[in-house]
């Protein structure tokens, strides 16, 4: 692989700290060391122990590449949210457009010597003395430096006088570099990428964070153009003449088993690992300098591998050849509107998630993940009252092996599941029956809940933190506003923590993640893409200390903060926070009608001051 390591580092941060999180390399070219341009000094004291070259950027650059794990703390200090991953992926993005020479890491066999860097002049036989080219002019004398290439503005690799060879992305990338005045034998600070214009080559992450204490190192590298080739279970039968064209020039073909056999590939088969998305960056590193195709089932940006290498590679650098998409012929087969029907995916995702789109009416398309999808599916229908809906397994659609019946039993591996509801699903308006919930009493009542969850304000895409959740109702109905919400429920009991997993499953958002543990410490743990939410919402442990320091501090900007106080202290701490952060405040008294006697009497609940606060 050809490699970047960049790295971010605190103020007190050594050489010593920064080479401690170095991954073990093993025949890796190391293109570069890159970092912020405010710890240049550091950048090259660690890469004139090897013989890197040093790329700094400044911050600003920085803060404009797109990477896995912002972290809200790093942008309040450096003006960015990641400096390891920036840096990293920024440098090899343009490396692989303007190769830099790098350094192998793997050592030469034992009495030859090292080749000289690519682009370089091979060195003279010994004892000779190589003549100059016609019309160059003649070699320095002995004990003089070198001058650079005329144009050129490059500092050479740390701690070496020579200038970066010509036409390497050294010189193309370097932002002006002078000498130290009145020093010129001492090398020129690293050179400083000051624009993001160039970013045309495509790179991925293959250690996305290493961290100490003072440190963070990120190491990406370059990757290859990839045609991604949608196909059917008809083989190459049904696919594209210019999806047939990539795949007859291909060098090397990813796929599963099935998909190479079907595809009758020629060219170096590359069978996809178990897990494969962890796998995926190294894998396509590993083929940089190879025509890459990916074989995809169907069309690939739908739930497919396309949508997933558009993510680390971006579009630039990913073509898609489209194949018609299973659900496309499953609504052909059953002759249903493909706009409008809901698609739930099962492939490396709960089936559970079939439980929020089941309305009277509705008709869905599961997408299985093989023979124990369509029984999963039928008891979850007769689970939730749903038993009388029509069920259709569709099997190999497109292939000569095509099969349309009723029987979830006898389902082959390959098969979509069509249910044409019937019966009574949830209301999708925040609000639910306090009954829908399974609780101990730690719930936050259903005209509470909707009151809350319009103050919180979902929308598409969004990250909510529950805190104290008690039974998770703040949380899953936040989740059941839209499909691509996300939310993190924190509780300290373990029991509760579990009921609050089986409350999400049954409601059908079974990707919601619980933290078991008390705040503010158990935030500190959340996984960077957890780590910002867009609101939060505080119903237990307000006043424990430092919970809503950690929340506010935590919180995106132009966030809300909803707290419920219920308690005299949690009302005394609400009033004092918005003396000095604003909001709104609210007073809700709920009252319902409960028997007394043989008469209807107004039974009034615990009111509540719910104060919301913007950032």
């Amino acid at each position: 692989m050809r490699v970047v390591l960049g790295f971010g580092a605190r103020s007190t941060a050594t050489a010593a700290d920064v080479e401690a999180l170095l991954p073990a390399f093993t025949g890796d070219v190391v293109l570069a060391l890159s970092t912020v341009d405010t710890r240049a000094g550091l950048a090259e004291e660690l890469a004139s122990r090897h013989g890197w070259e040093v790329v700094t950027h400044p911050a600003s650059a920085l803060a404009a590449v797109e990477v896995p794990n912002p972290s809200p703390r790093v942008a309040a200090h450096t003006g960015t949210p990641s400096v390891a991953e920036s840096a990293a992926l920024l440098t090899a993005r343009t490396a692989a457009s303007k190769p830099l020479p790098g350094r192998s890491t793997a050592p030469p066999p034992a009495g030859s010597t090292a080749p000289p860097p690519a682009g370089s002049a091979a060195p003279p036989s010994a004892g000779s003395a190589a003549p100059p080219s016609a019309g160059s002019a003649a070699p320095p004398s002995a004990g003089s430096t070198a001058s650079p290439p005329a144009g050129s503005t490059a500092s050479p690799p740390a701690g070496s006088t020579a200038p970066p060879p010509a036409g390497s992305a050294a010189s193309a990338l370097a932002g002006s570099a002078a000498t130290v005045p009145g020093r010129p034998d001492v090398p020129p600070p690293a050179q400083t990428l000051v624009t993001t214009t160039s970013l045309d080559g495509p790179a991925v992450l293959v250690v996305a964070r290493r961290s100490s204490a003072v440190a963070t190192l990120a190491v990406a590298a370059v990757a290859p153009e990839v045609t991604v080739v949608g196909i059917g279970a008809d083989g190459l039968e049904s696919v594209s003449p210019a999806g047939r064209a990539a795949i007859a020039e291909a060098t090397v073909v990813f796929g599963s088993g099935r998909q190479l056999d079907l595809a009758a590939v020629t060219a170096k088969r590359v069978e996809w690992p178990s897990p494969l998305v962890p796998a995926l960056p190294r894998l396509l590193a590993e083929h940089h300098a190879d025509r890459v195709v990916v074989l995809a089932s169907g069309d690939p940006t739908y739930y497919g591998i396309g949508s997933t290498l558009v993510r680390l590679l971006g579009a630039a650098h990913v073509h898609v050849v489209p194949h018609p998409s299973s659900v496309s012929l499953a609504c052909a087969r059953l002759g249903w509107a493909q706009d409008d029907v809901e698609v739930v995916s099962a492939v490396g995702r709960s089936v559970d998630a079939l439980r929020r789109v089941l309305h009277n009416g509705r008709r869905v398309l599961v997408l299985s993940s093989g023979t124990a999808t369509p029984p999963s599916v039928a008891a979850i229908l007769a689970e939730t009252g749903f038993g009388d809906s029509t069920v259709t397994v569709l099997e190999s659609l497109g292939g000569p092996d095509e099969r349309i019946h009723h029987d979830v039993t006898a389902a082959g591996p390959l098969n979509v599941v069509a249910v044409d509801c019937r019966g009574s699903g949830a209301a999708l308006t925040p609000g639910l029956a306090d009954d829908t919930y399974s609780s101990d009493g730690q719930l936050t009542k259903r005209e509470i809940r909707a009151v809350t969850l319009a103050a919180l304000g979902p929308r598409p895409g969004e990250l909510l933190w529950d805190v104290g959740a008690g039974s998770g109702s703040i949380a899953i109905e936040w989740l059941r506003a839209h499909r691509s919400c996300r939310a993190v429920a924190v509780e300290r009991d373990p029991v509760r923590a579990e009921r609050v997993t089986a409350n999400a499953r049954t409601l059908g958002v079974p990707h919601l993640s619980t933290v078991v543990g008390a705040a503010p410490g158990a935030l500190d743990g959340l996984a960077p893409s957890e780590a910002a939410p867009d609101a939060v919402f505080i119903g237990g442990g307000f006043t424990a200390a430092g919970v809503f320091e950690r929340c506010w501090s935590a919180l995106r900007p132009g966030g809300r903060l909803v707290v419920n106080a219920v308690t005299v202290a949690s009302e005394r701490l609400v009033a004092e926070l918005h003396e000095t952060h604003g909001g709104s405040l609210t007073r809700i008294a709920v009252q319902r009608a409960a028997p007394v006697g043989g008469f209807l009497a107004w039974r009034p609940m615990m009111p509540v001051t719910q104060w919301v606060v913007w950032k």
